[in-house]
């Protein structure tokens, strides 16, 4: 089974060279010099389970994707939609895509039965473009709880966590399902099938829409958040908002809010890959976290008046600072 990685930042490297370690046939796609130093020195990963250095092809032609079975996808969600249709267009019979991705999937109302069965998500598939691209019957949902970064080109920094989730949008388990699961685990990583994963997005996503925006708007790493009540009192009104969004579309989560939002502030030392995104001059991934959220909300009704604020203000948080690298660029913001 050969798997290739699209958007091989840091979630993406550092699963894609626990795989090659441990024997599997890997092709990670990335581009500029974070690509050239995978090239020239393999992907150099610290971890506290160990450092080590694995050596999977790297290349930054996506035709790669057409000799995959399957196909992980470490691109930022905002990103997908431009590169659907190429995805498609090279998936080979019987290969998958699996979505490591944050926030709600582009397939969430796919696969199942209700009122909002076959919706889309503007926030994430804006048009219906990813979903024509690739067949549900394709898609291997994923949740990843894994804390990653990159430190320097070509080398990644593992904090913690070595869990991926799968399940596909019918909840059925396939055979590709399992063979995916034997690949990870034997690469030293946990990776169960859950015939629920939409109770499992939506746990990850009761956090991620909440820590994602506000470590973005402080500059605070999860840890440093212990530091102030308000905060940490504004987090669970937001996840307690987004929980009731869940609800509103028949998912209770697993674990209590209290239980969810001390599970955030332990990762400690920290900075939440929007934040990362904020300080690199990135777009940041307010589309399929928290807008998203926002869009099931309307559909159902349910009142989400703090994530509204939030979305704004981290998106004029960004606006601010794309107008602030024009200017200092001498290049007048549109």
């Amino acid at each position: 089974m050969r798997f290739a990685v699209l958007g091989a930042g840091a979630i993406g490297a550092y699963l894609g060279a626990t795989l090659a370690r441990a024997g599997s046939d890997v092709t990670l796609i990335a581009r500029g010099p974070h690509l050239q130093a995978m090239i020239e020195h393999g992907v150099r990963v610290q971890s506290p389970r160990g450092d080590f250095t694995s050596h999977p092809a790297a290349t930054a032609d996506i035709d790669a994707l057409a000799e995959a079975d399957v196909i992980v996808i470490g691109l930022k969600a905002h990103s997908l939609p431009e590169l659907a249709p190429a995805i498609g267009e090279r998936l080979r019979p019987g290969a998958v895509v699996v979505p490591a991705q944050n926030g709600l999937p582009w397939w969430y109302f796919q696969g199942q039965h209700g009122p909002l069965a076959g919706r889309t998500l503007e926030s994430v598939d804006p048009g219906g473009v990813i979903s024509r691209s690739i067949a549900t019957e394709r898609v291997v949902g994923c949740v990843v709880y894994c804390s990653t970064e990159i430190v320097e080109p070509g080398v990644i920094r593992h904090i913690e966590g070595t869990r991926f989730t799968i399940g596909t949008p019918d909840g059925v388990a396939t055979e590709r399902c399992g063979e995916i699961s034997q690949a990870l685990v034997a690469a030293g990583l946990k990776c169960s099938f859950d015939e629920q994963l939409r109770r499992q997005i939506w746990l990850k996503l009761v956090g991620n829409a909440a820590f994602n925006p506000i470590t973005t708007i402080t500059r605070s790493t999860m840890g440093a958040l212990r530091g102030s009540e308000r905060a940490i009192t504004y987090i669970r009104t937001v996840m307690e908002e987004c929980a009731a969004v869940a609800a509103s579309v028949g998912v209770e989560l697993p674990i209590s809010i209290d239980r969810r939002l001390e599970a955030g502030l332990a990762v400690g030392d920290h900075r939440t890959s929007m934040l990362q995104d904020f300080e690199a001059g990135k777009q940041l991934e307010l589309g399929c976290m928290v807008d998203a959220v926002v869009e099931v909300a309307a559909m159902t009704g349910a009142p989400v008046p703090n994530l509204i604020a939030l979305s704004e203000l981290t998106a004029a948080l960004e606006q601010l600072r794309d107008a602030g690298a024009a200017g200092a660029s001498g290049v007048a913001p549109p």
